[in-house]
């Protein structure tokens, strides 16, 4: 059994490919979990244009919801299952469906601690390759051309990603490119890294 068989009969959200959660949509619930698609949570800071992507998660993961400064953003189209607390504590009492809880949030805490690692690079070009390499190993898809992100990665989203500005992604990938390590095709990407290497299968 998976998390997605436990929660097969509950109620979904469906979210288009842009739109958007806010956090007093999202009031009763505990945690989301990520049934198809992939979505981010973008804080944004106030007073300030500045934003940052706090949260990536694809198809299988279990989520918090957005916090008050928080927005849940649909980068493709998306189903996610609203898990309410009540539901949770009736999930709990089966130790099976506790450990695949457990196991979907330690999937979330270890994308999130690989994200905060990866700002300890001080060089924005180590910065985006690192994200690429992440992004690549939770939702790329692996191809004859290389490991594919199948989804819209812009230099603005990179640079939510990396905390970096979007001319500093946009020199960033300039030369990954050069290198061979990424190859863009329209506004999706493809990461030139074995697949064994990130614990992927090829074709």
């Amino acid at each position: 059994m998976t998390l997605a068989d436990l929660v097969e009969s509950f109620p979904r959200l469906a979210l288009d490919a842009g739109e958007t959660l806010l956090p007093s949509e999202l009031a009763d619930v505990s945690y989301l979990f990520v049934d198809d698609g992939l979505i981010v949570l973008r804080t944004a800071l106030p007073d300030s244009t500045r934003r940052t992507i706090t949260c990536h998660a694809g198809s299988g993961t279990l989520v918090l919801p957005p916090r008050a400064d928080e927005v849940l953003v649909a980068l493709t189209r998306a189903e996610l299952v609203p898990l309410s607390q009540e539901r949770c504590v009736a999930l709990v009492e089966s130790p099976d469906a506790a450990a695949l809880l457990l196991d979907g949030l330690s999937h979330t805490i270890r994308q999130r601690q690989a994200a905060l690692a990866s700002l300890a690079h001080l060089h924005h070009i180590d910065r985006v390759r690192q994200k690429l390499i992440q992004l690549a190993q939770d939702h790329g898809r692996v191809g004859r051309d290389g490991i594919r992100l199948d989804f819209p990665l812009t230099h603005d989203l990179l640079g939510e990603m990396t905390g970096s500005a979007r001319e500093t992604v946009t020199r960033a990938l300039d030369e990954l490119q050069r290198e061979g390590f990424v190859v863009r095709n329209g506004r999706t990407y493809s990461v030139h890294v074995a697949p064994e290497d990130l614990g992927l299968t090829a074709v």
